[in-house]
């Protein structure tokens, strides 16, 4: 989409949110992936390098988190601010064109 157009009807923003989230939320898989997979290792060997793979994905997750909290984009600790940046993202995403 253009540009111009994306910053009229409010799609440049959407981008980043959506973008964000989708990273957040994949962050936050990949450590529960790790943590399960950690509980499954056949060796000690492995279960270490799993350790530090979750440690990695746990620091990935909380540089996702923090960069949407400086951005406005996730509230965690203010629900009813998450909840209304929701339903505003509902109502862009409900309006979008298909």
């Amino acid at each position: 989409m253009n540009t111009i157009l994306e910053h009229m009807i409010g799609l440049n923003t959407l981008t980043d949110d959506v973008i964000a989230m989708d990273f957040l939320m994949n962050a936050k898989s990949g450590v529960r992936n790790y943590a399960m997979a950690v509980t499954e290792c056949a060796t000690p060997e492995i279960k270490q390098i799993m350790m530090k793979q979750l440690d990695e994905a746990i620091d990935t997750h909380e540089k996702i988190t923090n960069y949407m909290m400086q951005r406005g984009l996730y509230h965690p600790y203010h629900i009813s601010e998450q909840i209304q940046l929701d339903l505003k993202n509902i109502q862009t995403a409900e309006n979008m064109p298909s």
